[in-house]
């Protein structure tokens, strides 16, 4: 299923209720320090192709406006992972988020 960006607050929903599911930022690391959706690991997309990420739990993506998770969505299908879903962009969402070091 795909969310729009202004949707981000129900796939998070949607993450949060999945057994087993993970949820990946896809932005760059610098990014991801600035703040991000608590629970969440960075995976950024210039590097989403060597990722380690296990192949059997559901993947929700997401990144600063969409394009990024939903292009990440598209790779790892292509590499076999099959439960993968681009819930939107960080930019609408509304809830607390993680700051692991002064950017």
């Amino acid at each position: 299923m795909f969310f729009s960006k202004n949707d981000i607050s129900k796939g998070i929903e949607e993450y949060e209720s999945t057994a087993g599911a993970i949820l990946v930022d896809v932005r760059e690391e610098n990014e991801y320090a600035s703040g991000y959706i608590p629970g969440a690991v960075n995976v950024p997309l210039s590097r989403i192709q060597s990722t380690t990420l296990p192949t059997d739990k559901p993947l929700f993506l997401y990144c600063l406006r969409g394009a990024r998770s939903r292009r990440a969505e598209w790779l790892l299908r292509k590499m076999g992972y099959g439960n993968v879903t681009s819930i939107g962009g960080i930019k609408g969402y509304k809830g607390k988020l993680v700051r692991y070091r002064n950017v």
